[in-house]
C-alpha cells in the first residue's frame, strides 16, 4: 500500500482530468425522463447516486471516499459540524430505554447534549474515568453505546480501546470513539476495534481556520442507521465546504508532523520551568498517558495543556496571557494559528478531586517558527511573580 503521504495527495480526486475535485453546486439534479427519475429514487435507497442537493453531489462524495480511507472504514457521512456528526450518531443508534456509558474527558458540549437532549428521549447516560481498570462495572443491561473520546479533551487521557472492544463486542454493545485529535491520520479507532469514528473535520482535516464540518465513518453493520438519521434530520454539507476539506487534506501529513514536532518541544520546555507543576501532552515522556499513546497512536498534534504553580494566582497568570503577542485567545484548534485558552476544572477529572489544581491554560501549538513560540510564552512566565525554590518545589 502506498504512504500516508501519497494517498493524501491523491483521495477524493478525480480519476481523470482536473487535479482538485471541482465544486459542483445545485439543489436540483434534472432527470431525462420520469421511468430514470422513478429508478434512481428507488436506487438512493441502497446506493449512493445523484438525485438531489440535499443527498449529496460530486465534491462532497469525494471527501465522503477521502475520509472513508483515512479513517479505514466503510463508509463515512458529512454534517454541519463536528457536534452535529455527534448528535447525529447518538440519535440514530439510541432509543428510548437506552443507556449510554461515556468517558468522562469527552468534548463538554457532547455532556450538555446528554443532560439537556437525550434525556427527553428517554436516553439516560452515565460516565467513566479513562483510567479506572474496572471501568466494565459502569455497564448497565441496557447499555447500548460507550462512547468515548481518546485522547480526551483537554488533559488528552487515553482509553485502551482495543480491550473495551473486546468487552463491548462481547455484549452486543456499541463502540463510538471521538477522534478529533487524531484525525484519522495519528490515531484509527475503528482499526482499533470501535464500531463508529466521530470527528471534528473542522480541526486538522481543514487545517486553516475557515470551515465547520463534521464526519462519521463506520463499518458496514451502522452506516444506513447513520445515513438515514442524516435524511431524516435534513443533515447536509455545502459544497464550497468539501473542497476547502479536501484541500486540507492534501498538506495533512506535514501539518500534522509539523504542530506534533513543535508541540513536544515547547511542552519539554514548559516541563522545566519553575511557574509550571505539570504538562498534560500524550507524546510527552513524562505524562501518565504515554505508554498507551506510544502502542496505539502513529503520531500526535499540537495540543497541550500546562497546570501553573498553586501559588499563581488566575489573577496574575490572565494578566500575564493578555499579554501576549503570538498565541490568539480564541474557541477551536487545529488550524495552522497559535491558540491559548483557560480550562475550566470543572470540566476535567480534577472535578472529582479534593484539592483544587493550579491554573490550567490549553495551548494549541500552530505552524509558527516554535522559537518564537516560545520567546511569546517566555514573556508569559517573565510577567509572573518569580517563586522562591522552595514554593515551587511545593
Amino acid at each position: 500500500m502506498d504512504a500516508k503521504s501519497t494517498r493524501l495527495a491523491h483521495m477524493g480526486r478525480p480519476a481523470s482530468g482536473w487535479a482538485n475535485t471541482p465544486i459542483v453546486k445545485g439543489s436540483t439534479y434534472l432527470f431525462d425522463n420520469l421511468a430514470q427519475w422513478r429508478g434512481t429514487r428507488k436506487q438512493r435507497e441502497t446506493q449512493r447516486v445523484l438525485s438531489y442537493g440535499a443527498r449529496g453531489n460530486e465534491t462532497v462524495y469525494a471527501l465522503e471516499d477521502a475520509v472513508t480511507e483515512l479513517e479505514g472504514g466503510y463508509r463515512s457521512k458529512l454534517f454541519p459540524t463536528g457536534l452535529a456528526a455527534i448528535a447525529s450518531t447518538l440519535l440514530a443508534c439510541l432509543k428510548a430505554g437506552d443507556h449510554v456509558l461515556v468517558s468522562e474527558g469527552v468534548y463538554e458540549p457532547v455532556k450538555r447534549l446528554c443532560a439537556t437532549q437525550l434525556v427527553h428521549y428517554g436516553i439516560s447516560y452515565s460516565y467513566f474515568s479513562a483510567h479506572d481498570a474496572d471501568w466494565q462495572r459502569h455497564l448497565r443491561p441496557e447499555t447500548r453505546m460507550v462512547y468515548a473520546e481518546s485522547p480526551g479533551s483537554l488533559l488528552y487521557d487515553m482509553l485502551d480501546l482495543p480491550g473495551m472492544a473486546q468487552v463491548c463486542r462481547a455484549r452486543g454493545i456499541l463502540l463510538c470513539a471521538d477522534n478529533t485529535w487524531g484525525s484519522g491520520l495519528a490515531y484509527q479507532p475503528l482499526a482499533l476495534g470501535c464500531d463508529i469514528s466521530v470527528a471534528a473535520a473542522t480541526k486538522y482535516l481543514g487545517g486553516h481556520s475557515d470551515v465547520m464540518m463534521g464526519s462519521v465513518t463506520t463499518g458496514p453493520a451502522h452506516f444506513d442507521a447513520i445515513e438515514n438519521v442524516s435524511i431524516n434530520l435534513g443533515q447536509t454539507v455545502a459544497a464550497e465546504d468539501a473542497f476547502l476539506v479536501l484541500r486540507g487534506l492534501r498538506t495533512l501529513e506535514l501539518r500534522m508532523q509539523r504542530h506534533a514536532q513543535s508541540a513536544l518541544g515547547v511542552a519539554t520546555w514548559l516541563a522545566g520551568q519553575p511557574a509550571i507543576k505539570s504538562v498534560f501532552h500524550p507524546a510527552l515522556p513524562s505524562d501518565r498517558n504515554h505508554a498507551l499513546w506510544r502502542r496505539d497512536a502513529s503520531g500526535s498534534n499540537g495540543l497541550l495543556t500546562v497546570e501553573f504553580n498553586p501559588q499563581l494566582s488566575r489573577a496574575q497568570i490572565e494578566e500575564a496571557v493578555d499579554q501576549m503577542r503570538l498565541f490568539g485567545i480564541g474557541s477551536s484548534w487545529g488550524g495552522y494559528e497559535s491558540l491559548v485558552l483557560p480550562v475550566d476544572p470543572a470540566c476535567t477529572r480534577f472535578a472529582a478531586q479534593a484539592a483544587a489544581p493550579g491554573y490550567l491554560l490549553r495551548l494549541h501549538i500552530g505552524l509558527e517558527d516554535p522559537a518564537d513560540l516560545k520567546k511569546d510564552l517566555d514573556s508569559l512566565l517573565d510577567a509572573l511573580p518569580s517563586l522562591s525554590q522552595q514554593q515551587a518545589i511545593a
